[in-house]
């Protein structure tokens, strides 16, 4: 009778612990294996004592922060403690989704906290490394290239979000992902003060600003979503969602490849060997071929499908 009951427990955990995913197809396997069972074990808990996704969010940037200003120091078990540090921030970053998952607390703000965590935990880690390497003997102009590196890390995190929302749209339509556009931003935007709302309407400007990139980068996408959502509304019909799974999860894994796990895995390789100022050029000439690559992919992706809908009114009725 207890085996069964343990049973029971350990079903009912395996099920809440995939409701607390967003999807199979967008989960890196380090994520699945390490990041997200501890990130759901830190949300069980923020749960029952009251804590805020927001809240996870705002702890994770200081120690992803700490963790970069660790990484100034030539002492490798100094990076060491750095490397702990960030690896618990990222687990604290998978925490506050799948806590925002869990208790149905999910929000535009959230999101948008969620996005610029990592933005200061990068930030302060190329700061550091650069101010290191300059320390070591590089010469000034090495800022260049660590600003260069950080603009490149912006945009491949921007363009790998946005490509997961959209594959989450296409596969669980607009209540399953977090998918925002130009246009509905810009009513919401209108709808505040400057007077009365000022944090929210600079946060939201700032985050149109970021949308409308997204936007630029990704033309016949956007035709394809005008399309979709001017023909089907709210419902997706059945094969269109099952032909764009198919089409399209194969982009997904460059876009894992672009985002936290790949950096930082070669950025802890270099930091071992004490050179570390080899990342910003890992992010420049090898993740960036990446970026373009799966732009390019993923444009294909979306004007294949243009053109179905185009010439074919009927496709998926």
């Amino acid at each position: 009778m207890q085996r069964e009951q343990v049973n029971v427990i350990e079903e009912e955990n395996l099920s809440a612990f995939e409701q607390s995913l967003k999807s199979n197809d967008t989960e890196e396997k380090i994520d699945i294996w390490f990041y997200r069972p501890i990130g759901f074990r830190i949300a069980q808990v923020c749960a029952k004592i009251g804590i805020t996704p927001n809240a996870v969010t705002i702890i994770s940037i200081f120690f992803g922060v700490a963790a970069g200003i660790l990484f100034y120091y030539q002492e490798l078990w100094i990076n060491v403690i750095g490397m702990l540090l960030l690896v618990f921030a990222n687990s604290l970053d998978s925490a506050d989704g799948q806590l925002a998952r869990m208790t149905d607390n999910k929000s535009r703000f959230g999101r948008i906290l969620d996005g610029f965590a990592g933005d200061f935990w990068f930030a302060s880690i190329h700061i550091a490394i650069c101010l290191r390497s300059i320390n070591e003997g590089w010469p000034e102009w090495l800022w260049v290239f660590c600003i260069l590196a950080g603009v490149s890390h912006m945009l491949q995190s921007a363009m790998a979000d946005y490509y997961r929302n959209v594959h989450l749209f296409f596969i669980k339509g607009k209540a399953g992902s977090e998918l925002d556009n130009t246009r509905d931003l810009k009513v919401d935007y209108d709808a505040l003060s400057w007077r009365k709302n000022f944090f929210s309407k600079f946060v939201l400007n700032g985050y149109r600003g970021y949308t409308r990139n997204q936007e630029k980068l990704s033309p016949k996408l956007q035709k394809l979503l005008h399309i979709v959502k001017s023909r089907y509304k709210d419902d997706l019909p059945q094969q269109l969602m099952v032909d764009f799974r198919m089409k399209n999860k194969p982009l997904m894994k460059y876009t894992n490849i672009v985002q936290f796990n790949t950096r930082v895995i070669f950025l802890f390789v270099w930091l071992f060997i004490g050179q570390p100022w080899i990342y910003f050029f890992f992010d420049m000439f090898v993740l960036n071929p990446i970026l373009i690559y799966m732009c390019n992919r993923q444009e294909k992706v979306s004007g294949y499908f243009v053109d179905k809908l185009t010439n074919d009114p009927t496709y998926g009725e």
